[in-house]
């Protein structure tokens, strides 16, 4: 499941895996834009996240990471409509990941800089959508580009990361430590 956090609308977006391929399952908005109070928009976050992931019982969540802003305020609300979208997910035991919207933007398009309507037409070729499928509000489609990105994201393969010191691939390692007769006290 992807999340675009935020305080007035709030996107969400579940992929369903077939094989190797992705395919949209559900996208949609979380209005908070009627809620007056901050406090109760991220009430309604915790109840509308939690509620998504106890219909839907996505694997793992993904959310678009904060981005740096002039406006302190807004930044700080967005915030905490992140944290508690995590915390819905997180008392489901449902592990977390954050992709910057640069990145989203690049996996999804190929551009760092594309717009929310470039992600949008780029979403609606990828995964096959229909132009009655596509809402009409683009936080549902970064949503959804946040799940995408996720799962190439996740299906990358790894690098192997060695060991941190000598003394750390002994301990992961103690059949390759070669035992000199007489100065072991363990010659075995």
């Amino acid at each position: 499941m992807g999340i675009d956090p935020g305080t007035r609308v709030m996107g969400y977006g579940v992929l369903g895996v077939v094989g190797n391929k992705p395919e949209v399952v559900v996208l949609g908005v979380i209005k908070l834009d009627k809620l007056e109070s901050h406090y109760l928009r991220l009430h309604r976050i915790y109840e509308r996240v939690g509620g998504l992931a106890a219909q839907y019982l996505p694997d793992e969540v993904a959310l678009e990471a904060p981005f740096f802003g002039k406006n302190v305020q807004s930044m700080l609300k967005l915030g905490r409509a992140q944290g508690v979208a995590m915390a819905a997910c997180l008392a489901r035991d449902i592990p977390i990941a954050e992709y910057a919207p640069r990145l989203i933007k690049m996996a999804v398009t190929g551009n760092g800089e594309a717009s929310k309507e470039q992600v949008a037409n780029m979403l609606k070729h990828l995964l096959g959508m229909k132009s009655s499928e596509m809402p009409s509000l683009l936080d549902a489609t970064d949503a959804l580009a946040v799940a995408l990105t996720h799962f190439y994201e996740s299906r990358k393969p790894s690098l192997q990361k060695g060991p941190k010191s000598w003394a750390d691939f002994l301990a992961k390692n103690p059949d390759k430590i070669a035992r000199r007769r007489g100065l072991d006290p363990d010659p075995g």
